[in-house]
């Protein structure tokens, strides 16, 4: 496998312990062996690469990144110049910014905005890393849309379905809680969004990558807990968090369901086969 997976610790552990490989570079894959792209995704340059050591693939990218690419390549053949909302040397940054190298340029706030030197500022357009806060990403926006009057946007937003639908569940519940547990890998954007968006709010927050992260003391003077996880978070994970509380002392537990998600995806073409 070509980088994590998906950035979380717990999975890419029981992978390997599985059997799976975990590489940075291709040329630390055996030639004819059977290589994964992860999740984030790759450039043109990693398929040209796995094709020349004669590699067979499992694409395993995410088609909500799959379609920002498909964007890039878009706008690249229109001659725009492209502004990445992203975080520079994420995964998915790299594998989008590598569909057309010379024509990106990455920012991540409103001062890279304001930093930004163009040669042509008559054709932009911006695309947007899938994980980002839904609210940083906005700002970012509209801060491109005053640099760049006629700057333009993809078709559809970019942000993951199942980053938005996360951070509104928070953003309505954290309110009615005194402590957010946010379940998830500190490497992973959409999981520290979503304990950062409690503590904006002013509620108590803890990012965890399991229930051996709980400390007892967070629970001083607390009554309801509001329970969350990052887009690649495990289901086991959280409901051995759920048991960690339950074992503390005796606790109702009750689900919320703040936005339906129906969205299914496909395996990858070769597992199909």
């Amino acid at each position: 496998m070509l980088n994590d997976i998906v950035h979380n610790a717990t999975v890419v552990r029981q992978l390997a312990e599985k059997g799976a490989v975990f590489v940075k570079e291709l040329a630390d894959v055996p030639a004819g062996s059977n290589l994964l792209f992860s999740a984030h995704g790759v450039p043109p340059t990693a398929w040209e690469q796995a094709r020349q050591r004669d590699l067979n693939i499992v694409d395993a990218t995410c088609p909500l990144v799959e379609k920002v690419h498909v964007e890039a390549r878009r706008f690249a053949a229109a001659d725009c110049h492209i502004i990445l909302i992203g975080e520079r040397g994420h995964d998915e940054v790299t594998g989008t910014v590598g569909q057309a190298p010379d024509r990106f340029s990455v920012v991540f706030d409103e001062a890279d905005v304001d930093a930004l030197d163009l040669a042509d500022e008559s054709n932009v357009a911006y695309l947007t890393q899938t994980t980002l806060s839904v609210d940083d990403s906005n700002r970012v926006i509209e801060a491109l849309r005053r640099r760049f009057p006629h700057i333009q946007a993809p078709p559809s937003d970019d942000i993951c379905y199942a980053t938005q639908n996360r951070q509104v569940a928070v953003r309505e519940l954290a309110p009615k809680a005194d402590l957010v547990l946010a379940v998830g890998d500190h490497n992973s954007a959409n999981s520290n969004r979503l304990a950062s968006i409690a503590g904006e709010m002013g509620v108590s927050s803890h990012l965890i990558e399991s229930a051996e992260d709980i400390r007892r003391e967070w629970f001083e003077g607390v009554e309801t807990v509001l329970i969350t996880s990052g887009a690649s978070a495990p289901e086991s994970l959280v409901r051995e968090v759920i048991e960690f509380l339950r074992a503390i002392e005796p606790c109702d537990v009750e689900e919320f369901e703040i936005v339906t998600e129906d969205v299914r995806f496909s395996l990858p073409v070769l597992l199909r086969r």
